[in-house]
């Protein structure tokens, strides 16, 4: 199982990796430092841990210093941040200039100068607490990696210690609390939710008589409140569980602390901080709530959560049985046949529509029966009444479940094929070419419909001009024959084939770079509707002459009319009797039908699906749901992990890694 996990997450970090690496040399791949931070604080706001900070991660990963980061860079940096003391190892790494295993005094003091802002105040590298740890500054004691974590974690009550004496110009132990304030925030900020440093100030009035000053017991004591917050949390949950009214008093939080821990966790003044900060603002300090306690976290830090293999976005099944399965797909197929037959009868009338322009031949001396779309329209329903806008509806809804059905099943099957195993990603004419051999299949079997379908729409005209009988489509279909049947099936392919070619790399493209679909934004019913129904716009329309052509070939010809052998002849003979604009005659029309027929068609599966899911069914993937191929650690998750990485720095400074040594620069010449 350990071996599966491993090979998972080996997997998972090579399809990140190769999905965001923008730089090739040399046949590899690597990432710049955009790349970089793309990947590993995707989302982040760079609001209280800046660009900059962040890029302090890239520094780690990159271990040749070129500049870029390989896939073993990577991977080696993932590992890291997996680990329980990745903060400490990442710090260490930092400091470690030379690699060596080994952190000087030269070394600790170059790195901590350099990262640190203009003005902040001076660290004091001659202090006996430094010496304790290094000896003399000129650095005969080299730290390794254990005595160099120790180090971190007292550095920040050393540099408060500092900051207080500084602020503290009288000695008197006292400062102000603007001072307060500064020497937190750069030692705290990015722990402090807004709520707490908006009322930093408000600590001087925690006691009476203290007038407008805070003590250094008072400092100290916020401090070790904020280094210890995890067990604070712990301990107030457990008291408010064991509260009836789901509040708790001071007494209530020093007994909880008490009885988790032998010995002393937290002083009165500490608690005396935790309850102002919680309920600052608040109807009493005597007891706080839950929710109250919350305002003092800043929600962006989470527990790290622990490794495990990262879920690839794709439908998860559980162990079923055979008849289940069955049931499984034939409820799926089912509903795709529901709503393909809802898409299809909502735009129908704008199909017969489209079907009698095409058909309509101007050179033909007094069959100039429609001026535009719209008098033909009017002109149905004058003529055949409302139901002569769905004639021939039957065969098209017969044919419309087995037709998606093939199409879907054939795209996601060749997608699959011509899919980058590593990447997850796939090229525009791959895309293409999986479109176009989605369409070329669903011929075989939508062609015989098709002309039954538009035999049966044009009837009502020709009955009404011509007194030829309405005829049934079993009729049509006894008369045709097989052969008769597949009569401008080289059209049909000419019109399906760029179609689809056209429309699923569209879809695709519109569900993931305009309405931002991935892992942690799935779509709304409204934006598969509008992606569906944009990318069937050119799809239609550019394949409008296929079209012509093929209703052309299709409808019986009547007396007079021109007859028409083959695809090419059927070109010539419309280009030469009625001008190029004969071969976009139903353009609008088909736009109308096709763009919204599809969107339909999908929301309406994806309402059927929520309203009405199989009982004991596992979790499916439904036609409009996206199986992302670069699977990759969630976001949150991995955005999480990066934040817990720079603790031990931001802890240095909030502004750590911002500042910069300016680079001497080279007198001009006079």
């Amino acid at each position: 199982m350990v071996s599966t996990e491993a090979q998972n997450r080996s997997d998972q970090y090579r399809r990140l990796f190769y999905k965001n690496a923008s730089v090739e040399k040399d046949g590899d791949k690597y990432m710049t430092e955009t790349d970089f931070l793309a990947t590993v604080a995707a989302g982040e706001d760079f609001k209280k841990i800046q660009r900059e900070q962040f890029g302090l991660l890239y520094k780690v990963a990159d271990r040749s210093n070129k500049g870029l980061v390989s896939f073993e860079d990577f991977v080696i940096f993932q590992n890291l941040l997996s680990k329980p003391d990745a903060e400490y190892e990442i710090a260490f790494r930092l400091f470690d200039v030379n690699g060596t295993g080994k952190v000087t005094f030269d070394q600790f003091k170059e790195v901590l100068s350099s990262n640190m802002p203009k003005d902040a105040v001076p660290f004091d590298f001659d202090c006996d607490w430094l010496k304790l740890y290094i000896g003399t500054k000129e650095g005969k004691h080299e730290l390794s990696y254990e005595e160099f974590s120790q180090l971190l974690k007292g550095l920040q009550g050393e540099r408060l210690r500092q900051e207080f004496k500084h602020y503290d110009k009288a000695h008197s132990g006292f400062i102000a609390p603007e001072d307060f304030k500064r020497i937190i925030l750069d030692i705290a900020k990015h722990k402090l939710s807004d709520h707490v440093i908006d009322h930093l100030p408000t600590l001087c009035n925690l006691y009476a008589g203290t007038g407008n000053s805070i003590s250094f017991s008072n400092v100290v004591a916020f401090h070790n409140v904020i280094r210890n917050m995890d067990m604070v949390e712990l301990i107030i949950r457990r008291a408010i569980e064991q509260s009836p009214t789901n509040t708790i008093t001071k007494a209530d939080f020093l007994n909880q602390a008490a009885q988790a821990s032998r010995y002393t966790l937290f002083t009165p003044m500490e608690a005396d901080i935790v309850f102002h900060f919680a309920s600052v603002n608040g109807v009493s300090q005597d007891t706080i709530t839950l929710e109250e306690f919350s305002k003092i976290l800043d929600p962006r830090w989470k527990h790290p959560e622990p490794e495990a293999a990262v879920p690839i976005e794709q439908p998860t099944k559980k162990k079923v049985g055979f008849v289940q399965e069955v049931m499984e797909n034939a409820y799926s197929f089912l509903l795709g046949s529901i709503a393909g037959a809802v898409g299809a009868t909502s735009v129908y009338p704008i199909d017969l529509v489209k079907t009698r322009m095409q058909n309509q031949r101007s050179k033909v001396v007094g069959e100039l029966l429609y001026k535009n779309s719209l008098d033909c329209f009017k002109k149905v329903i004058k003529n055949e009444g409302f139901v002569g806008l769905y004639r021939g509806l039957g065969p098209q809804l017969v044919g419309v479940a087995p037709e998606k059905a093939i199409k879907l099943t054939v795209n996601d099957f060749v997608r699959s094929k011509l899919m980058d195993k590593n990447t997850g990603e796939i090229k525009l004419w791959h895309e293409m070419l999986a479109g176009g051999s989605a369409g070329a299949s669903q011929v075989v079997f939508t062609n015989p419909l098709e002309i039954v379908k538009i035999r049966l729409q044009v009837q009502g005209e020709q009955a009404k001009n011509t007194g030829v009988p309405r005829r049934s489509a079993i009729w049509i279909v006894k008369n045709l024959g097989i052969m008769g049947l597949y009569k401008g099936a080289s059209a049909c392919l000419l019109r399906d084939v760029p179609f689809s070619a056209i429309y699923f790399p569209a879809y695709a493209h519109l569900k993931k770079n305009v309405f931002k679909e991935g892992p942690d934004h799935k779509l709304k019913i409204s934006e598969l509707l509008m992606a569906g129904a944009i990318a069937g716009m050119p799809a239609a329309y550019f394949t409008t002459p296929a079209d012509v052509i093929k209703t052309r070939l299709q409808v019986e010809a009547r007396k007079g009319q021109t007859v028409y052998n083959g695809i090419a002849d059927a070109a010539v003979k419309i280009m030469r009797e009625e001008g190029f604009k004969a071969f976009f005659k139903g353009g609008p029309a088909r736009i109308f039908r096709s763009s919204p027929q599809f969107g339909v068609t999908l929301t309406v599966y994806e309402i059927l699906h929520q309203a009405f899911p199989l009982p004991g069914s596992h979790s499916v993937a439904t036609a409009t749901s996206t199986i992302s191929p670069a699977s990759e650690v969630p976001k949150d998750a991995a955005v999480t992990r990066s934040r817990n990485a720079l603790k031990m720095l931001l802890d240095l400074d909030y502004r750590f890694g911002v500042y910069k040594v300016p680079t001497p620069t080279t007198p001009a010449a006079k």
